[in-house]
């Protein structure tokens, strides 16, 4: 078992989470810690880089200096994944500082797809899971998202971002971004029968893989699936699917037992995960790495959702 110490000798974004998640500490002590998100480290850093028109590096989906003549690349420094990743960090939502940025998003940003105001959605579903995560975590109208998001569900109970360029098939990484926001949007307390059946039947499609295989050949979908990042961004892979389950709060389905023993055989001797996959492309700073080294994103992660298949999780703080 990793000391926790070396896991708390970082931000308060992974500090809260470990007091919390790992050490069970009063809920008391876990907000008072939650509440430095938005106030120093890496919280404080990011809210201070949004400008007064609402946006993180001069646009939504892609920043504002992207030549969108040539050929995307992925950058992750715009609004959308900004905003995404004060979620990860646990901003806390109702703050001062989460209010104020969520309110000049709300207000001034908008999608270069469709024009629409942020909360109001884009038009591919991989996009619009992270949005509707992002827009129920801060407590923003985001019902067109998610009658959006319904409407296009295939038929094996996942989506795809081609679907709409003859794709019959689910995505993964798609699927495990709406499955997220719709999660969430249940959390945020605008839940309805067909939003949790829409989710159920997405994860009955990661459950039926076992979380990494195909279904028709049981071979592994993609090798990077088994690779631990941090952040994911759009991307899949074991732990991401796992940490969602997790965060369901159901016990482990039986069909997950390989996709955890996968996680359990990453620790190494000092019982700390890497990190494996860091995905492409300009980030606001560095927050953990360099790719091989011990992750403490990855090892709070990890050890939660070891704990939850143990059946020894904490409650949350």
């Amino acid at each position: 078992m990793v000391d926790c110490e070396w896991l708390l000798d970082s931000d308060p974004s992974i500090r809260w989470q470990v007091m919390g998640d790992l050490m069970g500490e009063p809920p008391e002590i876990v907000t008072t810690e939650r509440a430095r998100v938005a106030l120093e480290g890496w919280g404080a850093a990011l809210l201070a880089l949004q400008d007064d028109a609402g946006r993180w590096d001069g646009g939504t989906y892609r920043p504002g200096w992207v030549d969108d003549d040539k050929p995307f690349f992925d950058a992750w420094t715009a609004t959308h994944f900004s905003l995404q990743l004060l979620r990860d960090l646990g901003i806390v939502p109702s703050s001062d500082e989460a209010r104020r940025a969520v309110s000049l998003v709300r207000d001034n940003v908008r999608w270069n797809a469709n024009g629409a105001p942020y909360f109001e959605g884009e038009t591919e579903p991989c996009i619009n899971g992270v949005a509707l995560a992002n827009g129920a975590y801060f407590g923003e109208g985001v019902d067109g998202i998610v009658d959006r998001l319904l409407d296009g569900q295939l038929g094996d109970g996942g989506w795809n971002c081609w679907a709409e360029y003859g794709a019959k098939v689910s995505s993964f990484h798609t699927t495990i971004c709406v499955v997220e926001g719709l999660l969430t949007f249940e959390r945020s307390g605008s839940s309805s029968t067909d939003v949790r059946d829409a989710r159920g039947k997405a994860e009955e499609y990661l459950l039926e893989r076992g979380l990494f295989r195909s279904r028709s050949t049981g071979e592994i979908i993609d090798p990077r699936f088994t690779m631990f990042s941090f952040p994911t961004y759009w991307y899949y892979d074991v732990l991401r699917g796992l940490d969602h389950f997790r965060s369901v709060g159901d016990a482990p389905d039986e069909r997950c037992a390989e996709a955890i023993g996968l996680v359990d055989a990453k620790r190494d001797g000092e019982g700390r995960w890497p990190l494996e996959n860091t995905h492409q492309g300009p980030t606001h700073f560095t927050m953990d790495g360099p790719e091989g080294f011990p992750s403490r994103w990855n090892t709070l992660r990890a050890m939660r959702v070891l704990e939850w298949a143990n059946g020894s999780a904490h409650p949350a703080g």
